[in-house]
């Protein structure tokens, strides 16, 4: 006879009580996704890619840009992209959970979280909302972006992105430059 495996459901206030241990954790309805500490690769692909969001967005007051960031939605969800975009309207003083708006959530892949930003990550953020989503994968130097409205494109050469009402270009040449 097999016997049922039951896991164990969280809230997104159960996360305070995790370990500050440089692992994520984060919630999906509940379940807890567990990924190790980023690579210093991640990291410098993450930190290209914020920089010129931030300079297109966040400089002319358009936009927060942040890395993490979290997308909540209490009791049970709590993603966090490695890149989150939303509109600059919420004080930096706002909490997570009040943020009702999102424009963009960046996943860095990694071996450790490709399956979970793909299979799982990838329909909860458009669940919640998200109006688009890009997986980053360094290793192919391509951006899967993703929008509710619009299939799946690859991107190699330059992401074209419009919101509030101006155009943000981004090189992946120089994103990806030196990671061959």
């Amino acid at each position: 006879m097999a016997m049922a495996i039951s896991v164990p459901l969280y809230t997104v206030d159960d996360l305070e009580h995790f370990p500050d241990d440089g692992n994520r954790y984060e919630l999906l309805d509940g379940v807890l996704l567990v990924t190790p500490q980023a690579a210093l690769v991640h990291q410098v692909v993450a930190n290209r890619i914020q920089f010129e969001l931030s300079a297109s967005l966040q400089k002319p007051g358009l936009a927060h840009v942040v890395g993490p960031g979290a997308v909540v939605q209490t009791p049970r969800t709590q993603l966090q992209p490695d890149i989150l975009v939303f509109p600059a309207r919420f004080s930096p003083m706002t909490d997570w959970r009040k943020i009702t708006e999102h424009w963009l959530a960046i996943e860095i892949l990694s071996r450790s979280s490709r399956i979970y930003d793909r299979e799982f990550k990838l329909g909860a953020y458009f669940a919640l909302g998200l109006q688009q989503v890009w997986l980053v994968d360094w290793r192919k130097q391509s951006v899967e972006v993703y929008s509710a409205k619009a299939k799946r494109r690859i991107v190699r050469d330059t992401i074209r992105w419009r919101v509030a009402g101006t155009e943000v270009a981004i090189d992946l040449q120089a994103v990806f430059a030196g990671l061959a």
